[in-house]
């Protein structure tokens, strides 16, 4: 096939075009800037263009006609070159259903890692363990990874695994061979507007899937039975030496896993997981005393502050929440999920993608029903934030940047 990917430099779209073209498609997109991604794959020799005008598409589409044009879900449905494969008659997708083509196509067994918190480590942790065991595999992760791409396709592989995101619906296009449950709360309220058309979204992931593992409290949630899968009970939670209690129940998951597929001895699994090295943005380590964490969910924050209180007594927490959309869906969620921290600096939310007819929540509004609210301080991303965070790291505190916005690129610039 071939096949035109609009957003080509984005975290989903990227791998999902080296996937392709490893698998033997030919490939080419657009993107509106350069990035490290788009300046890999031109040196692959993949087309790219910045011009997002429909110019290039209908050039490559002369060239040779285009089977498949993909984009991600942030692409508005006036964009030109949406427009324009349109009207040209070009087949066009989101990137889920151009995945489970190819896993179908190359007849792979999907191993699908599902849930509202916890995908990103845990398929990066069953990644790492079938590096570490020798067996070929081809995967998607949603982050970068510190020993390889973020997706990669090898043929001699006999299994895909995938970060199946509930996201859009998303982890419906695929009938997996086996999933991996990490959680189930609620979440994107946007696309499931109630809890219950949530719950029932998973309830037919689970009925699409082969077999599955998942905890009991999840599987009550989703209203499953023992002839769904293994339904694990907290005290299966295995002594595996990663920080963090969630690490170590997702690592049990990817555990029962390998030992459902059959690959490995739970001893051998043990030592593997344990020498797991993370995923960037995931607790990553930046520098002596100072962690950054993708998590902008108040469990995801509770969780984060678990795992640093296991390495230090004193945790200073940056805070900058995404998006102020969201923060209109979760402001009555941050309670109890700052507690583990000695100090926090809130930030403004960072802005992307808003609907314009909401009002701006401020912190101060964010943070009113904080049951440690007098631990917070208003901050703003700045050289007096930095020299307060350089303090704390001198003291011999941990200091945690939370978000996923700019204060990951922030800190990384401040340190060089």
């Amino acid at each position: 096939m071939n096949i035109y990917f609009a957003g080509i430099g984005g975290v989903g779209i990227g791998p999902l075009a080296q996937i392709a073209r490893d698998a033997g498609n030919s490939v080419q997109g657009s993107d509106l800037s350069e990035s490290l991604t788009t300046h890999r794959l031109i040196q692959q020799g993949i087309p790219v263009d910045t011009n997002q005008d429909g110019t290039f598409l209908r050039a490559c589409n002369d060239s040779t006609p285009i089977d498949w044009f993909v984009y991600s879900a942030s692409l508005p449905e006036d964009h030109p070159e949406l427009v324009t494969a349109r009207a040209l008659g070009i087949k066009t997708s989101k990137r889920d259903a151009l995945l489970a083509h190819i896993i179908s196509a190359k007849k792979l067994k999907l191993i699908a890692v599902a849930g509202t918190h916890g995908k990103t480590t845990t398929t990066g942790m069953a990644v790492w363990a079938f590096k570490q065991l020798g067996i070929p595999i081809s995967y998607s992760v949603g982050s970068t990874l510190s020993f390889g791409p973020s997706g990669a396709f090898d043929p001699k592989s006999e299994y895909f695994i995938y970060e199946c995101d509930e996201f859009d619906r998303n982890f419906l296009h695929f009938f997996p061979h086996l999933s991996l449950i990490t959680s189930v709360g609620y979440d994107h309220p946007d696309v499931y507007p109630t809890e219950q058309s949530y719950m029932q979204a998973f309830r037919q992931f689970l009925d699409q899937s082969q077999q599955v593992i998942m905890w009991q409290h999840d599987g009550d949630r989703i209203q499953a039975t023992e002839k769904d899968g293994w339904i694990l009970r907290e005290t299966e939670v295995q002594s595996i030496t990663l920080a963090g209690e969630h690490n170590r129940r997702n690592a049990t998951l990817v555990l029962k896993g390998l030992e459902y597929l059959q690959l490995t001895d739970a001893e051998s699994a043990r030592k593997i997981l344990a020498s797991f090295p993370g995923t960037d943005r995931r607790f990553e380590k930046l520098a002596d005393h100072l962690y950054s964490d993708y998590g902008h969910h108040p469990s995801e924050i509770a969780a984060t502050l678990q795992m640093a209180r296991e390495l230090s007594d004193h945790v200073v927490l940056v805070y900058q929440p995404h998006q102020n959309v969201r923060q209109h869906e979760i402001r009555d969620l941050y309670t109890h999920c700052f507690e583990l921290a000695e100090t926090i600096y809130w930030l403004p939310t960072y802005l992307s993608r808003e609907d314009p007819a909401l009002p701006i929540l401020t912190p101060q509004q964010l943070a009113i029903n904080v049951t440690n609210r007098e631990a917070i301080h208003f901050s703003e991303m700045n050289d007096r934030l930095w020299k307060t965070i350089q303090d704390a790291r001198e003291n011999g505190k941990l200091v945690l940047l939370m978000g996923a916005g700019s204060i990951d690129s922030w800190a990384r610039r401040e340190l060089s």
